[in-house]
């Protein structure tokens, strides 16, 4: 099993990504790509480079430094192609102003299991442990077991926030190793979800119900989110989908624009910058839907 795997935040004190106190690991990679990720930065499996620009003075130090020439001036901005970009980090380097950061580190399972482990106090007595996150944690699969088997062997409990999107031999095996799966689920109807997200909703329906059946500890939740899966009908089909597959609980989690300025730190388009974030109470009637059809619909 692999012993190092690509990181983007470590976060403590967590208490959104499952019960009690929690350290949060965030792995880089996803095999979705949905149009209003929060953590765009994590959709890559590999490191990238961030340009802040508003800290830059245009000094040129990082065009003139980046030997791959992956890095342009163009219309008084910086541009970077990630396309060309080797991770090297010379011009984060470079940077007399620090403007271009490395977004995503290589660290070991010890590493991670040292950071963890200074929180066993808080865990124990919240109730609380490490939640996997991302990304999609399962796409570095071999990291993530070595990682998962380690804390399990401290008597961590461990979650794991998932989009589904794995290989259902390879889902059998380790979703059953998690104290707690907080299951996405975005869409019912397959072409939408291929539509807002890039990829077909099949092989996650089918990992959602294995884990039904199978009696994991299981949170799904669903991302509201404007023109995708907002409507009242979308509501009624994710609930059916849901009753069909004997879950008997549903978490919301109102449309917000906190990832907003990920996007212009990689050069990306955010394509939902005029739309207003949601609130509890413009979901209520969405909720009902939930409520109505025997389940329990909480934010």
């Amino acid at each position: 099993m692999e012993n190092k795997g690509t990181i983007f935040n470590i976060q403590k004190f967590s208490i959104q990504d499952g019960p009690g106190i929690r350290t949060t690991v965030f792995f880089k990679g996803c095999p979705l790509r949905c149009e209003w990720c929060a953590n765009p930065e994590s959709q890559e499996i590999k490191k990238q480079v961030l340009y802040h620009e508003d800290d830059c003075i245009h000094c040129l130090t990082c065009v003139k430094t980046c030997p791959r020439q992956a890095i342009t001036h163009q219309e008084g901005h910086i541009v970077i192609d990630h396309s060309l970009c080797d991770q090297c980090g010379e011009c984060v380097k470079a940077c007399p102003k620090h403007a271009l950061t490395m977004e995503g580190e290589e660290k070991t399972v010890e590493e991670i299991v040292d950071v963890c482990m200074q929180d066993i106090d808080f865990y124990e007595e919240s109730g609380g442990g490490v939640t996997f996150s991302g990304g999609e944690a399962m796409m570095q699969y071999d990291f993530m077991m070595a990682l998962l088997k380690a804390l399990k062997e401290k008597h961590v409990n461990v979650a794991i926030e998932t989009t589904g999107f794995i290989d259902h031999e390879r889902f059998k095996k380790v979703a059953p190793l998690f104290d707690l799966l907080l299951f996405d689920v975005k869409q019912a109807d397959e072409t939408k979800h291929k539509h807002g997200t890039g990829v077909s909703n099949a092989i996650i329906k089918e990992n959602f119900r294995w884990s039904m059946q199978n009696g994991l500890n299981v949170l799904p939740r669903i991302p509201v989110i404007p023109h995708f899966n907002d409507t009242l009908e979308d509501a009624k089909e994710i609930a059916d989908y849901l009753v069909d597959a004997h879950a008997t609980k549903v978490q919301l989690l109102p449309f917000h624009q906190l990832g907003e300025k990920k996007y212009q730190l990689l050069g990306r388009n955010y394509d939902f910058s005029h739309e207003e974030p949601y609130h509890k109470e413009d979901l209520e009637d969405y909720r009902q839907v939930f409520l109505d059809h025997g389940l329990d619909c909480f934010f």
